[in-house]
């Protein structure tokens, strides 16, 4: 019953969403499937948008395994700095991935740094590569959220909306589960649930309409960088409001606020003054 996932109002009764699948007596956890499925696809629409864009396609392999191996490092980094009570106790853990507990955030930094000197080293164009990667990396992000789904973590406080989701007590981390959550636990057949906000759903879907904005907006750009731009605003004006719907949000220390809502609307306002700016500054000088 633990493996069961309901969506109550929607009349969705999942009996048994696993965690992991054997193959040849190794456990591999569905997240990593998911987030490896993600990553192949996004190098393909990577590759397509530079041919596209009269660009080598195979540059795109090395900026890929390059950006993917510094995203999970950078990812890695950024959760477990805001997350260090969780794993001061069992550094060795801190290498654990398995379960979850990567940020996207960090993998956004990680990428984007390692990108800058390649490009620096190669002499390319950063803003160029990041334009042309940007709807690789919305779609990795898409992906990515389901991975969150089969591992019954990145979710909201309590809600009774249409698209209220039920998991078990025990197939989630107990210091996740808020005092609202343990008043409204629903019991089934003797197994205790919570009830939910999907919100790696909310944000899936939010990445599909910030990906088609994407592809749309592509071809109306005025400057090496605004695709980039429009993602990074696109992505932070959801994540914004998202963000603020976790139990499992990363705090700053001493300030207690969440280090991604708060970095999001960073984002959305320098990234929009930057795009702003820029066209501004053009029409004038037109």
């Amino acid at each position: 019953m633990d493996m069961q996932i309901n969506f109550p109002h929607l009349g969705i009764h999942l009996e048994h969403v696993g965690k992991t699948v054997t193959v040849f007596g190794f456990d591999i956890a569905y997240y990593g499937i998911v987030i490896v499925i993600g990553m192949l696809i996004a190098v393909v629409i990577a590759m397509h948008e530079a041919k596209r864009t009269g660009q080598d396609p195979d540059k795109y392999i090395d900026l890929a395994m390059i950006g993917i191996a510094a995203g999970i490092v950078g990812a890695r980094i950024y959760y477990v700095i805001f997350a260090w009570d969780n794993y001061k106790d069992d550094l060795l853990s801190i290498l654990n991935i398995r379960q979850g507990g990567l940020a996207i955030y960090g993998g956004i930094i990680g990428a984007c740094i390692a990108v800058a000197i390649y490009c620096r080293v190669m002499k390319g164009s950063f803003f160029q590569v990041m334009d042309t990667a940007s709807m690789s990396i919305v779609f990795g992000q898409i992906m990515g959220r389901w991975g969150n789904f089969f591992n019954r973590e990145a979710f909201g406080g309590y809600t009774d909306n249409l698209f209220a989701m039920q998991l078990p007590v025990s197939a989630v981390r107990q210091n996740e589960i808020t005092q609202e959550m343990w008043e409204h636990l629903v019991t089934i057949d003797g197994v205790a649930f919570i009830q939910v906000h999907p919100t790696f759903l909310y944000e899936s879907l939010w990445n599909i309409g910030v990906l088609l904005v994407l592809i749309w907006y592509r071809k109306h750009t005025k400057f090496r960088g605004e695709l980039f731009c429009m993602y990074l605003a696109g992505y932070g004006l959801g994540r914004a409001w998202i963000e603020g719907l976790r139990t499992d949000q990363l705090l700053l220390p001493v300030v207690g606020l969440p280090v991604s809502q708060l970095l999001s609307i960073l984002l959305v306002l320098v990234c929009a003054g930057i795009i702003l700016w820029n066209r501004m500054r053009r029409k004038t000088t037109a």
